[in-house]
C-alpha cells in the first residue's frame, strides 16, 4: 500500500471510533441500566393482565415504547441535573458534564424520545398507556428532578411514583384500563425503591452533600435511614403477599405466593442486617442491601411471570 492510500484509509477507523463514542454518549444519557430495571417490572404486569402471554407484537412495542419513555425522562434528568452532576464523583463522567453532548443537543434528543414514545404507544397499544407514559415523563423530568430532589428530604418517596409507573403502563397496554392487581404490583415496586435507593445514597452520602442534594442520608443519621429502610422492606413484603389474594382471579396462586414469601424474607432480613451493622458502627456496607434489592425485584418478577403462564 502506498503512503497516499494509507493516508486516505486512515481516517475511516477514526471516524468509526468517533461515531461509536458519539452514539455511546447519547445512549449514556438514557441511563440504560436503570431502564433495564424498569422493564423488568413491565413484563410481569402484562402477563398478569393477559392471564398468560400477551401477543409478541404487543409485548415488543410496549417494551420499545417504555424504553423510549424511560430514556426520555433520564435524558431530561441529565439535562436539568448537569450542575449537580459536575459536583458528584459518581456522575462526573456523564456526557453533559464531559462535553461529549451539548445541553441543546440533549434537550432536542429528550423531546425526540418523548414524542416517539408517546406516538408509538398510542399507535401500537392503548391511549391510556400513552397518557400514563407522558405523565411519567413529566413527573420525573419536572416534578421530581427540578422540585422534589432539590428541595425535600422525601424526594425518594416522591420519585417512587414514576419509578413504578412502568407497571401501570404495561397493564394499560394490555387492557386499556387499570385494575387492583396493577395497583398492587405498582405498590410493590413503589415500596421497594426506598430501601434500594437509600442504600445507594448511604454509599454516596458525601457526593450528595457536596452537591447540596437533601437526600435522606444527608439530612439525618444513618441509624434513622436504617430504621426507615427496615420499615419499607417490611411494607414491600406485605404488599408483595397481598398480590396473591388480589390477583387470584388473574391466575396468581401458590406458585407465586411461596417464592414471594421466601424472597421477601430475604429482603427483610438483609435490611435488618444493614441496621445491625449501622448500630455497630464502622463500615456498614450499604451496597450489600442495594444488590440484594435488585436480585429480589428481578426474582419476584420472574415468580409472577412463571405463575401467570403456568
Amino acid at each position: 500500500m502506498t503512503a497516499l492510500s494509507e493516508r486516505t484509509a486512515a481516517p475511516a477507523p477514526r471516524l468509526a471510533t468517533r461515531l461509536r463514542a458519539r452514539v455511546g454518549a447519547y445512549v449514556g444519557l438514557t441511563k440504560p441500566r436503570i431502564i433495564e430495571l424498569l422493564l423488568i417490572t413491565t413484563v410481569p404486569a402484562m402477563m398478569v393482565a393477559d392471564r398468560g402471554w400477551p401477543s409478541l407484537a404487543l409485548l415488543f412495542w410496549t417494551l420499545v415504547g417504555g424504553t423510549l419513555a424511560a430514556g426520555a425522562a433520564n435524558v431530561f434528568n441529565c439535562y436539568f441535573d448537569r450542575d449537580i452532576d459536575r459536583l458528584m464523583q459518581r456522575t462526573q463522567k456523564r456526557p453533559l458534564v464531559t462535553g461529549e453532548v451539548t445541553p441543546r443537543a440533549a434537550l432536542v434528543f429528550g423531546f425526540a424520545l418523548t414524542v416517539s414514545s408517546i406516538v408509538l404507544l398510542l399507535v401500537t397499544t392503548t391511549p391510556l398507556a400513552a397518557a400514563l407514559s407522558a405523565a411519567a415523563i413529566f413527573y420525573y423530568a419536572v416534578l421530581y428532578t427540578m422540585v422534589f430532589k432539590r428541595h425535600t428530604r422525601r424526594s425518594t418517596e416522591w420519585g417512587g411514583v414514576p419509578g413504578a409507573a412502568p407497571v401501570l403502563i404495561g397493564w394499560a397496554a394490555v387492557t386499556g384500563s387499570l385494575d387492583w392487581p396493577a395497583l398492587v404490583i405498582f405498590g410493590i415496586v413503589f415500596c421497594w425503591q426506598m430501601p434500594h435507593f437509600w442504600a445507594l445514597a448511604l454509599r454516596f452520602k458525601d457526593d450528595y452533600a457536596r452537591a447540596d442534594v437533601p437526600m435522606l442520608p444527608v439530612v439525618t443519621t444513618a441509624l434513622s435511614v436504617g430504621r426507615q429502610s427496615v420499615a419499607w422492606a417490611w411494607a414491600t413484603a406485605a404488599v408483595s403477599l397481598l398480590l396473591w389474594p388480589v390477583a387470584a382471579g388473574y391466575g396468581i396462586g401458590l406458585g407465586y405466593a411461596i417464592p414471594a414469601a421466601l424472597l421477601s424474607g430475604w429482603f427483610v432480613v438483609e435490611s435488618h442486617r444493614l441496621l445491625a451493622r449501622i448500630k455497630r458502627g464502622g463500615d456498614f456496607k450499604p451496597m450489600t442491601l442495594f444488590h440484594v434489592s435488585i436480585s429480589y425485584l428481578s426474582l419476584l418478577s420472574v415468580a409472577i411471570i412463571v405463575d401467570a403462564i403456568v
